[in-house]
């Protein structure tokens, strides 16, 4: 039984010669859409956006779905419901047949076999076979918005094919027989050059030069008033020639060549790059440059969008491998290439020009006026690459790089495209089209291509593995990329296959101290890096520092980010890191306790300044002095730099007091930007660094910022636990400014237990100490913190006058956080004993102080205690949208039961509202 599918004139489904009724337009729509995406999911919504467009009826689903059944019934009855088989999945409809049967899929293979056809004669027949499969205007019959985009995209395919096809059958000598559809196509598209050449140069060879220079003519006086334009310089030149009788026009000059390799099997993804190459392309100079690291799939894209536009290159494509950066360590030599080239054009090799001048001049004079592409892949130097351009502007250039080629750039106007890693989807797509059964897409997880850092070649390489190891089941292959890392894309035979080798090729063009300096940002602590952080990580000058950064770069080594930040791929970074074994330890130790020390001193000096109030410590010496900084410099420092400091702790190993300083200087800027579980994981690992210090004040303040911590997240057994041992190391050493801060933070912590009572005892045994210590700023924070446990038990007057007295020290100190504490405690008190716009204004007064020094974690509490005034007032609209912030600040910062309490808040505030005060007034 032979099926068939199509779509290229009527939408049709044909059984043995004979077509199946397939109902109503509608439904012939459906099939269409899923004929043209064969072998795809179609998800639902785009099946009724490309049915009806924009204005879909109210049950456009269940219509969809019923269309579907009913096909799903017509094929079954014509007996290929086997064949032909329409699926539900994924939220969508795929119709799964064999490529071959639809004659759309069927015309597009054909085609790109006859580009891939060094044969003429072989590539013109497949042409022809590919245009016999056209019967009419695709997809007639139908009429949607989609539909008409489609049908115009198909068009445009049918023309660039029927244009290759011509300029085939022209060299084939046909022109006698292809002159009758000529006209017809001279008369259907009347200003398009390369159909207006290919009648001129047929009627031509036709012996009809006065019709030839006739319709020149008539072309150059239609686009002068349509277009206001001349024609082109391709068509000017050929009208010279006919003029002139050219004896060259009589016959093909030579055999285009065709020199590109195949087109990589499988290419997937590379939307934006393969548009970009489109709109590059065509300018009057077209030379681009495809840059990045190894393996990222720069000559792939090349190939793959040189086999794509093939028909605009009729008269041949040159290709060479440059070798600036392979196992061999030799580059191709200019002259050598030159030679491959001329011989290809058909100059006998034993008439070749010596020198490399007369080469690229007899090479730029074979070219001169021809359509071709010239594809120069793994360019070390643009030295290599400069005598094999082509003179004038018929030709194009494709150039492929690990490195910038920056004069090509400057000197004759290259385009750079440079190109990164595959998208996460374009990663995942990639491994399900090259993975073998039994192995299906649903088997590909999102951590298998994260793994592979969405790298091409460690991809390819993945799928290797699984390719010659079917019946090992991916999430082995899985485990195997976390446990090796880099090592798993290794290939002890063939370097060509292992990306530790492929990466080694771009370090040949590098001096020591730019390897030595590659190999260090391997180990530098956090994602990326800045220069003050590099020149302390290197040891070298700002100026040296900058230079090989920019090499680096330059070789695609390395990214530029905003912010004069640089950063490397995870497995160019993971082969840096295995190049700084071989620097030796004392040298890897030395360079990391340098850029430790700078991030361990800047960040100091940061929290100095958003935090002036804390006991200051004494971090040791950084390399180089600090960035200036003032209080919005530092928050943008920390939060830039915290995923550095993190890192940085645990570079830090062995050095007891440099872990402990980093949690210190962290400790702000955690409680702040409400980080809770980075201030636990923190403090957890400074704990124990501080068991090896001498200094018993230490053990103390890190077992209380430890309980502090996990007290934040209402881990209240070990909160108490280590809070006690710092009240019984602050006892025992008789350090009375710990004990003082001890009992406040139990004061804080019983308070989060809801055991007011004990928080209050713990709170004046705080304010009695800090009384004493003759420690104004924190004497001020007790008495608030004294004043905030009495209110909670509801002795409003005695909480006030410790809160009022807490605010008139803070504003005389210039405490702005603890101003804002003051704040807060007032609204509630005056919140609960019924002053509610006196609360309202207070709560505001601390969010503003909240949000100036950065107090993202306070800032969340008190929107949700601002939220209660509002409500008892009726003003719900307000009480809504504070909750609702408060709401999202909570999200953003885990605090899950919060979270949860303030959803709660708002769904009684609705639940409560009279019906037409259900939406928020404006």
């Amino acid at each position: 039984m032979r099926v068939e599918l199509r779509v290229l004139g009527q939408v049709e489904v044909v059984v043995d010669g004979k077509p199946v009724d397939l109902g109503h337009a509608r439904q012939r729509c459906v099939l269409a859409v899923l004929v043209v995406e064969a072998n795809q999911v179609v998800p639902t919504d785009h099946l009724v956006d490309r049915i009806w467009g924009e204005h879909p009826p109210r049950r456009a689903r269940q219509l969809v779905s019923n269309y579907l059944s009913r096909l799903r019934h017509l094929l079954s009855a014509s007996g290929i419901a086997g064949e032909v088989v329409i699926e539900r999945r994924g939220g969508g409809y795929v119709l799964r047949v064999a490529s071959d049967r639809v004659d759309l899929h069927r015309f597009r293979r054909l085609i790109v076999q006859a580009r891939a056809d060094a044969d003429q004669a072989s590539a013109l027949e497949l042409l022809e076979r590919a245009d016999r499969m056209w019967r009419g205007d695709p997809l007639s019959g139908l009429d949607t918005p989609w539909i008409a985009v489609v049908r115009q995209g198909l068009e445009r395919e049918r023309f660039a094919a029927d244009s290759e096809r011509v300029d085939l059958a022209l060299r084939r000598g046909r022109h006698a027989a292809l002159l009758p559809e000529l006209i017809a196509r001279a008369q259907t598209h009347p200003l398009d050059e390369r159909v207006a050449a290919q009648l001129m140069l047929a009627l031509y060879r036709n012996g009809r030069q006065a019709d030839a220079l006739d319709h020149y003519r008539g072309l150059h006086t239609q686009l002068a008033e349509e277009l206001g334009s001349d024609p082109g310089a391709d068509l000017r030149e050929l009208h010279r020639r006919i003029l002139a009788a050219d004896p060259g026009l009589a016959a093909d000059r030579s055999v285009a060549p065709r020199h590109l390799p195949a087109a990589p099997a499988q290419f997937t993804g590379r939307v934006r790059e393969l548009a970009e190459l489109d709109r590059t392309m065509t300018r009057t100079v077209a030379i681009t440059t495809i840059g990045g690291a190894g393996g990222i799939g720069k000559t792939w894209l090349a190939l793959a969008w040189s086999h794509r536009n093939l028909h605009r290159f009729p008269d041949g494509q040159l290709f060479v491998d440059l070798r600036g950066f392979s196992p061999t360590g030799r580059p191709t030599e200019p002259a050598d290439a030159l030679r491959g080239f001329l011989t290809a054009l058909g100059v006998d090799p034993d008439g070749l020009p010596p020198g490399l001048d007369a080469l690229s001049g007899r090479y730029r004079d074979l070219v001169a006026g021809r359509r071709m592409l010239v594809v120069l892949d793994n360019a070390a130097t643009a030295d290599q690459v400069v005598p094999l351009l082509p003179g004038g502007t018929s030709c194009a250039v494709l150039v492929t790089s690990r490195t910038g080629l920056a004069s090509l750039i400057d000197r004759y106007g290259a385009r750079h495209l440079p190109v990164d890693v595959l998208t996460r989807d374009e990663a995942r797509a990639v491994l399900v089209a090259r993975l073998p059964e039994p192995h299906t897409a649903t088997e590909v997880t999102d951590e298998l291509t994260e793994l592979c850092g969405r790298h091409p070649l460690a991809l390819a390489i993945t799928a290797r593995h699984a390719a010659t190891r079917p019946r090992v089941p991916l999430v082995e292959f899985a485990a195997e990329l976390r446990d090796l890392g880099l090592e798993a894309f290794d290939h002890d035979v063939d370097p060509a296959a292992s990306l530790p080798a492929v990466l080694s090729w771009s370090l040949r063009w590098l001096t020591d101290q730019q390897r030595t300096v590659f190999a260090l940002l391997g180990i530098a602590p956090g994602p990326d890096i800045d220069l003050p952080a590099a020149v302390c990580l290197t040891g070298l000058s700002p100026t040296e520092t900058r230079k090989a950064l920019g090499v680096l770069e330059d070789h695609s080594l390395l990214t530029r980010h905003t912010g004069g930040r640089y950063a490397m791929h995870d497995l160019v970074r993971a082969y840096a890191t295995t190049l700084a074994r071989d620097l030796g330890e004392q040298d890897r130790r030395a360079a990391l306790d340098r850029v430790v020390d700078f991030l361990l001193r800047t960040a100091y000096t940061a929290d100095r300044l958003i935090d002036p109030h804390r006991p200051p410590i004494r971090p040791g010496p950084s390399a180089i002095p600090q960035p200036p900084l003032d209080q919005p410099a530092a928050w943008a420092w920390l939060d830039t730099h915290h995923p550095h400091l993190l890192a940085a702790q645990h570079a830090a190993t062995g050095r007891h007091d440099t872990v402990w300083q980093i949690a210190w200087t962290l400790t702000t800027f955690h409680r702040r930007r409400g980080r809770h579980h980075d201030y636990l994981a923190v403090w957890k690992i400074a704990t124990a660094a501080a068991d090896h210090l001498p200094d018993p004040t230490a053990r103390i303040l890190a077992h209380r910022l430890l309980g502090h911590a996990h007290a934040e997240l209402r881990q209240h057994d070990q909160a108490l636990v280590h809070l006690h041992q710092a009240l019984d190391l602050a006892q025992h050493h008789h350090e009375h400014t710990h004990l003082a801060h001890t009992h406040h933070a139990l004061a804080w912590t019983w308070e989060q237990q809801g055991d007011d009572q004990r928080s209050l005892e713990h709170a004046h045994h705080a304010l009695d100490l800090f009384r004493d210590l003759d420690s104004p700023v924190w004497h001020a924070i007790a008495l608030n913190s004294v004043g905030w446990a009495a209110a909670r038990l509801g002795d409003y007057d005695t909480a006030r006058s410790y809160c009022q007295a807490a605010l008139a020290l803070h504003r005389h100190h210039r405490d702005p956080d603890s101003e804002a504490d003051a704040l807060d405690s007032l609204g509630f008190i005056d919140h609960h004993t019924g002053h509610h716009l006196r609360a309202i204004e207070h709560y505001r007064q601390a969010l503003t102080r909240y949000r100036d020094v950065g107090n993202a974690t306070e800032t969340a509490d008190t929107l949700d205690n601002l939220g209660h005034p509002y409500a008892a007032l009726g003003h719900h609209a307000q009480a809504r949208t504070t909750w609702r912030r408060a709401l999202a600040l909570y999200r953003e910062q885990g605090r899950s039961a919060d979270a949860e309490r303030v959803r709660l808040q708002l769904d009684t505030l609705t639940r409560s509202l009279e019906p037409g005060e259900a939406t928020p007034r404006t």
